[in-house]
């Protein structure tokens, strides 16, 4: 009920934010002064990955500077809080992950809820799978082996996190509801002592994004075992899936740009333009998307369909799992 209660809530106050009235006076002369673009995540992430390289390809398309910074902690709710008081000119803007406006809001009371709403989605940005990578010390070759060997060996499979809450974790819960196995869930302070420990052999297996353990698959450290859902991009697209072993399991994880809540529509439409233009950049498509990541430019409500799809399938799992943060 109380998430019931509470992703209405959620959806309804950014459907508000999409549709409100905005105080501020339309303009259309965005860009007048260099542009803010604001990451909820420390640097060298898949998400400032992207930021970067969306910030390069922008700049350079609307001749004013784009710069990003880093605003990493709390769940994203200091970064979120930045945008949500920035002046609604369209020249502070937001790239968040769908953890931060769905599973952050789900999760704590730390303000992540009103924050979202006072935020208006711009575009949609960026989409792809998971993998299930697991530990080359154990023997499995693929998805139908390990849900065998969890199930012949209970309490003895451990999923590693980079925290409770996050994407990593609740795909181990909907694995564990959907293959009815008694898995184990191990929280980090982030993901190098979980990838660590995966190479070890002390956790056996995570959910990850595939670039961050490409490199160990390759040296044999870790195998790859499935994606978490189809996908276009050349490193994930071949793939199996865990669906096709799992029947009902799938998610993607997903960026998005924001801008304050005030920010007239046609400020708002003049930016989804100029990042729509930018996304379709023959290298940055290339180099984003040969790391497992798919490009794909969208309108606002594109974003809160998204949104509306993820607040009922995680709120769902959150539920079921009696997982919180605090």
């Amino acid at each position: 009920m109380f998430f019931s209660l509470f992703r209405n809530c959620l959806l309804s106050a950014l459907i508000a934010s999409a549709s409100s009235p905005c105080m501020a006076q339309p303009s259309t002369n965005w860009p007048t002064k260099p542009i803010k673009l604001i990451v909820p995540y420390a640097a060298g992430g898949p998400a400032d990955v992207v930021a970067r390289e969306l910030a390069l390809v922008l700049s350079a398309d609307i001749k004013q500077p784009v710069t990003v910074e880093n605003q990493g902690g709390g769940m994203g709710v200091p970064a979120l809080g930045v945008v949500a008081r920035a002046e609604p000119d369209g020249h502070t803007l937001l790239l968040a992950a769908f953890g931060n406006m769905v599973l952050q809001p789900m999760l704590s009371k730390k303000g992540g809820a009103d924050l979202v709403a006072k935020l208006k989605p711009v575009s949609t940005i960026s989409t792809g799978p998971h993998v299930l990578v697991v530990s080359a010390k154990l023997p499995v070759k693929n998805i139908s082996e390990l849900i065998d060997y969890a199930r012949a060996n209970p309490g003895k499979v451990s999923f590693a996190s980079a925290g409770t809450g996050g994407t990593a974790h609740l795909g181990m819960e909907m694995f564990k509801a959907l293959s009815k196995t008694e898995v184990i869930h191990v929280p980090y302070k982030g993901s190098a002592g979980a990838v660590n420990d995966l190479i070890s052999g002390e956790v056996s297996a995570m959910f990850s994004s595939l670039p961050s353990l490409q490199g160990l698959a390759d040296k044999g450290l870790v195998k790859v075992l499935a994606a978490t859902a189809p996908s276009k991009s050349a490193a994930t697209k071949s793939l199996p899936l865990i669906g096709s072993a799992l029947p009902g399991f799938e998610y993607t994880t997903w960026y998005a740009m924001y801008a304050p809540l005030a920010t007239p529509k046609a400020t708002v439409d003049i930016i989804n333009t100029a990042l729509g233009k930018a996304l379709k950049n023959p290298a940055m498509v290339t180099k984003i998307e040969a790391a497992g990541t798919e490009l794909q430019a969208g309108s606002p409500e594109e974003v809160l369909a998204w949104t509306q799809r993820d607040s009922d399938k995680w709120s769902r799992v959150i539920r079921d799992a009696k997982i919180s943060v605090e």
